[in-house]
């Protein structure tokens, strides 16, 4: 039963309109008196490139910290780092509790541990099928395929109707490891009734259905018995059912096993915690690799995207501690590059083949499958559960747009385009984007978390095209100049277009301007500073081309 003005109100913070950083809102009452809960709490990686001297981005969570105290609880769909990967950093803003279940739950906390200075977050388990009560939402686990165990849907029941979060998934019959995505469940629910129908968009654009895990198992294992040397694989550390695939198949052909990374190391510990890696023996240290026989190992390796500090990079540039690989040797990447990790990827690859290294990919061999759903198995979802409404989620803008025409050809009678901050009024009436809210990114540089605007970003890709000159000058009381003028140039070239060095073209430019100021100018430091600041850039771009940014100090003596 609802009161008048009560509305159910959906709203992304963060995962729509590009991949990673997912967190989302659900919100019912009335406007500015609303209850709320949050799925997911995510973070990005940043490009090099775009964001120099930043690793990691997460949503701004400014909207739902200033409703805090409105805020029930945060709801976990599964344990991959878009998903979980900013509470760290967030849930101290937040404090409300967060529910899991137990994998998710456990490698949450193996992440706090290896992590000094991590808040201990409230974490309460969740099983699959499990129903939770948050004021005026009814949550639901629903186990779903994907590529990490324990993932689930959320069927959030409401006095408005029942919306579905799919969260990440696909449809296999055989993972390996983990749920199946059950017809007869998302049937149930579809007789139910779903309202709206909140959707994973990444693999939209593909046709078809997505290869099993069960096809990528075996085919691992007859690349592992054929290979004539060693064999390193690399995959995701959280895709537990690709771990235990290789393992298996390390297992069959008498190959010791040697975990490498200490990501790989924190989930292998989950998973035996939680029973996924059940009838295999422990894994080999790293120390053990050098003493085993070439034709006798398996290296399991962190590093699928191309990261600088990962095992298989230091691998591929030889300065690994204890991992080496010689030619002849076999390297798998049983894994995709996650968009922007192109580059770091193939360099990797082009260095290995360079060190006389076979390397197999998913472009020759069936050695990785996504855990998204393809076209196939998004029709056979809409055609489950029936719903009224569909938000494509969990995309960038080319595959939310294809999804939300896919959606249409299903017969969906409503589809409404959804971005970061927009709110969505779901019920009553007819669906549509209600407001725009406070959303953004922040940043993690160092030890701190900076917003989008600080000036640090913006100021370093100015110094990384531009370079800086620094400059030091002592002036006495009766405005002349002490000594020589101290100066530092960093990130300009040696010489100009004539051959000119640089740092003569900066001294002659201080020199000449320092010259032409009065008495009265010179004994003005700020004067001083802002004339030879303009004289240099302006004479540097007269033999380079580009004017560096320019610091000036002017000390009174």
């Amino acid at each position: 039963m609802t009161t008048k003005g009560e509305e159910l109100v959906f709203l992304p913070l963060g995962g729509v309109g590009e991949i990673g950083m997912n967190a989302a809102l659900y919100g019912f009452g009335p406007p500015g008196a609303r209850k709320w809960i949050m799925v997911d709490c995510g973070m990005g990686f940043a490009s090099e490139e775009h964001m120099p001297g930043v690793d990691l981005m997460y949503p701004d969570p400014a909207f739902i910290e200033n409703e805090r105290k409105n805020l029930l609880g945060i709801l976990i769909t599964h344990g991959h780092e878009d998903h979980i990967g900013a509470l760290a950093e967030l849930w101290p803003r937040l404090k409300v509790p967060v529910y899991a279940t137990k994998f998710t739950k456990n490698l949450i906390e193996t992440r706090r541990l290896s992590e000094p200075g991590a808040p201990k977050i409230d974490l309460r388990e969740v099983r699959a099928h499990e129903r939770l009560s948050f004021g005026p939402f009814e949550v639901e686990y629903l186990p779903v395929a994907h590529s990490i165990p324990e993932s689930h849907a959320l069927a959030i029941r409401t006095a408005h109707g029942l919306v579905l979060h799919t969260g990440d998934w696909k449809l296999d019959d055989g993972p390996v490891v983990g749920n199946v995505t059950s017809e007869e469940v998302f049937a149930r629910l579809g007789e139910e009734g779903v309202l709206a129908l909140i959707c994973d968009s990444t693999n939209v654009t593909r046709e078809g259905r997505s290869p099993s895990e069960t096809d990528v198992a075996a085919h691992l294992a007859e690349l592992i018995r054929s290979a004539p040397h060693r064999v390193a694989v690399t995959t995701f550390a959280s895709n537990v059912a690709r771990i235990r695939a290789v393992a298996d198949a390390a297992q069959a052909c008498g190959r010791e096993m040697v975990a490498v990374g200490r990501a790989m190391d924190r989930v292998i510990d989950v998973a035996r915690e939680c029973g996924y890696l059940d009838g295999l023996p422990d894994f080999r240290e790293p120390q053990a690799y050098g003493y085993l026989p070439r034709d006798k190992v398996v290296a399991l390796l962190t590093g699928s995207q191309g990261e600088p500090r990962a095992a298989l990079a230091r691998i591929s540039r030889n300065d690994h501690p204890e991992i080496a690989l010689s030619p002849g040797d076999r390297v798998i990447f049983s894994s995709r590059a996650i968009p922007g990790n192109e580059r770091e990827v193939g360099a990797i690859i082009n260095d290995l083949i360079e060190a006389g290294i076979e390397v197999i990919t998913d472009r020759t061999e069936l050695v990785h499958v996504s855990g998204h759903p393809r076209r196939d198995e998004l029709a056979a979802m809409y055609r489950w559960t029936k719903p009224r409404i569909a938000v494509p989620v969990h995309g960038e803008p080319l595959h939310l747009a294809e999804h939300a025409t896919f959606a249409r050809k299903q017969g969906v009678e409503q589809v409404v385009k959804a971005r970061n901050g927009t709110l969505i009024r779901l019920a009553p009436g007819t669906p549509e984007i209600v407001d725009h809210v406070q959303h953004g990114r922040l940043y993690k540089d160092g030890f701190v978390l900076i917003g989008e605007k600080d000036r640090a970003i913006p100021e370093r890709r100015k110094l990384a095209f531009t370079g800086i000159v620094s400059v030091a000058i002592a002036v006495d009381q009766q405005g002349g100049m002490k000594g020589e003028p101290a100066i530092d140039l960093m990130g300009l070239p040696t010489y100009g277009r004539k051959g000119e060095a640089i740092i003569d073209v900066v001294e002659e430019a201080i020199e000449r301007t320092f010259d032409g100021l009065s008495r009265q100018k010179r004994r003005d430091s700020e004067a001083v500073e802002n004339a030879i600041d303009r004289a240099i850039r302006a004479a540097v771009n007269e033999v380079w081309g580009k004017k560096p940014a320019c610091h000036v100090l002017v000390v009174e003596v």
